[in-house]
């Protein structure tokens, strides 16, 4: 029996990156995965048809889940479609790199409204049914800059800084109750945030992580999958998933 046999889950911020691998690892495993995307359909659509073609059960749902009345019925119809959320990975995220000088009120707010505050939206939503069936397994996505900080990312530092003390505070409250909450928090991992990247900075960058490459959206994937259907004695922990570039 796959490992994640019977669960469901849902993935924000699931169309790529990340979010995409997590889905994939997580329907590898056995469960139902609800793909969330806020606008690329066509990529969410290609993650749901992978999924399928290995005999697995997908479904899209498409929401802003900076927006608390979207993300909040996007976890109220995945529990309509499937009866039950077991678990709900929190990837959604984006940045909006400047300096403090050039850094502008939109750029804050931005970060801050679709790297945090949809993970407080997603969670208290999901936290009510999760609790009556005295089960749950959430997975909230940080960084090791909300850990370290980083020129030009005061806004993302911020919000991923946050997610980690927000999962330490709520995973107190609801251990009692079966339900774990944990963050994964990525190094430098090979995605399109890191594509944007330079090339001469990538390459300074990359002398920086003592195991000399940068990490593979697999290996968050991995962490992720292993939290929900093994990690039953951890929460409130971050496991930091870095090649060593933080510790």
């Amino acid at each position: 029996m796959a490992r994640l046999e019977g669960r469901t889950a849902l993935v924000t911020g699931a169309s790529r990156g990340l979010g995409r691998a997590i889905a994939l690892k997580l329907a590898e495993d056995g469960a139902r995965v609800a793909l969330n995307y806020r606008c690329e359909e066509g990529q969410a659509r290609e993650v749901a048809d992978q999924i399928r073609s290995c005999g697995g059960t997908a479904l899209l749902f498409r929401a802003d889940v900076s927006v608390k009345d979207e993300a909040r019925s996007l976890v109220g119809t995945v529990l309509e479609q499937w009866g039950h959320l077991d678990v709900l990975v929190n990837n959604a995220g984006i940045t909006r790199d400047r300096s403090m000088r050039k850094l502008t009120d939109d750029d804050w707010t931005d970060v801050i409204n679709t790297n945090l505050n949809s993970v407080y939206y997603c969670t208290s939503a999901a936290l009510k049914p999760m609790i009556e069936r005295k089960f749950g397994r959430v997975v909230n996505i940080s960084s090791f800059v909300g850990q370290a900080g980083n020129f030009g990312q005061a806004n993302y530092s911020a919000s991923k800084g946050g997610v980690i003390a927000f999962t330490k505070s709520v995973a107190i409250e609801v251990a009692k109750y079966n339900v774990t909450v944990n963050a994964i928090a990525p190094g430098f991992t090979e995605t399109d945030m890191l594509a944007k990247v330079a090339p001469d900075v990538r390459e300074q960058i990359l002398t920086k992580i003592p195991m000399g490459r940068f990490g593979k959206p697999e290996d968050i994937a991995r962490a992720v999958a292993f939290l929900c259907a093994e990690g039953d004695y951890i929460t409130g922990q971050q496991i930091n998933v870095n090649g060593g570039v933080y510790m």
